[in-house]
């Protein structure tokens, strides 16, 4: 096996040579580079597993507000919402949407989650992942598959850009995490492995330019709520690639485009609340109420 993995031509080519899925692939090479077996490489991933599940119990039965008070109960709204009336798109929907919540108000309570890519994206991944494992009823193996997929994926990614709003934008955060998502959903639902990389292309490509501008410098708007429609973006381009519809331009190009779409950034638009959502009237009257 090669080890130097660091892009998905490479990746696919690995997987249509040995004819092993990603997820044997990286948990090879993740055993490899850190001189120990695959089994505590699985074993350490579920761990994550464990804690993202944790999180998302604690999300649920939580009105806990953040220390700024803008964030915190919004998971227990929807989840009444849904309790009086269903999801158009049915149960599914409704858990990766309050999973998805519930973890990132955990996040902002600053309370144990799972960095996926980063914090300020902690809520799409688990949710995801998560959501389909209950409603799919599929087996700890096969959840581990999927997060070993996901990080697969963002593993790739990180060899070009920091998975950072400061460097690139909010696409390097919550877009990177939608695009791994898309991946671990497609390995959940047993498709190919050249359909979880088309996967994470189409996701990821459909974010390209996505900014990085918390009001008041904090985690907590829009990020709460981005991290929900993110998680259900993944969804849609899971759908796409599963139909063998493909992105037109190659993953790794697509990766190549956010790169320098990151470069061409503002900086105000990266992490510095200085434009954006953090520049509009109520943006800066927050970030005054918050500093008296």
């Amino acid at each position: 096996m090669e080890n130097n993995i660091n892009t998905f031509e490479k990746l696919l080519k690995e997987c249509t040579t040995s004819g092993k899925k990603v997820y044997e692939i990286m948990q090879e090479k993740e055993a490899s580079d850190f001189e120990i077996t695959v089994e505590e490489v699985r074993n350490k991933v579920y761990k994550n597993i464990t804690a993202m599940k944790s999180a998302i119990l604690r999300g649920l039965s939580s009105k806990e507000k953040s220390y700024s008070g803008l964030c915190g109960d919004d998971c227990f709204k929807l989840k009444e919402k849904y309790n009086k009336k269903p999801a158009l798109f049915g149960k599914l929907y409704e858990k990766i949407t309050m999973y998805s919540l519930a973890t990132m108000e955990e996040n902002l309570r600053m309370n144990t989650i799972v960095a996926c890519p980063t914090a300020g994206s902690c809520g799409i991944v688990p949710s995801v992942i998560i959501a389909l494992s209950e409603e799919k009823k599929i087996t700890q193996e096969e959840e581990i598959n999927a997060l070993i997929t996901a990080g697969a994926i963002g593993y790739i990614i990180s060899a070009k850009v920091a998975m950072a709003g400061a460097v690139a934008g909010c696409q390097a955060e919550c877009g990177v995490a939608s695009a791994m998502s898309a991946g671990a959903i497609v390995e959940i639902l047993g498709g190919t492995s050249k359909q979880i990389i088309n996967a994470s292309t189409l996701a990821l490509k459909n974010i390209l330019g996505l900014t990085c501008d918390p009001v008041a410098g904090l985690v907590e708007i829009p990020c709460v709520k981005r991290n929900v429609f993110l998680a259900v973006h993944a969804i849609t381009a899971a759908e796409l690639a599963l139909a063998d519809i493909e992105s037109k331009i190659p993953s790794d190009e697509v990766v190549d485009a956010m790169v320098q779409t990151g470069q061409l950034m503002s900086p105000l638009l990266k992490e510095t609340s200085k434009g954006g959502l953090s520049a509009t009237k109520s943006g800066i009257l927050y970030n005054r109420k918050l500093m008296d």
